[in-house]
């Protein structure tokens, strides 16, 4: 899961509240991946349902980094 820097504080409003979006929006594939659920998520302009499997590689995508 992303670490915010030491400076989080210095940052100016718009990027930690960009952060915290990001941040949260990771927990919520994460959960979903943990409880075997689909999610939707925005693709090109269209809202795409992700298959239980999709969301476990997302989020594991989203771990790793």
């Amino acid at each position: 899961m992303t670490k915010p820097p030491a400076n989080v504080l210095e940052l100016p409003l718009e990027q930690r509240a960009e952060m915290a979006l990001k941040t949260a929006v990771e927990k919520v594939y994460i959960e979903r991946a943990r409880r075997g659920l689909s999610a939707i998520v925005w693709r090109d302009g269209k809202a795409v349902e992700l298959s239980p499997d999709e969301v476990r590689a997302l989020a594991a995508h989203m771990e790793a980094e």
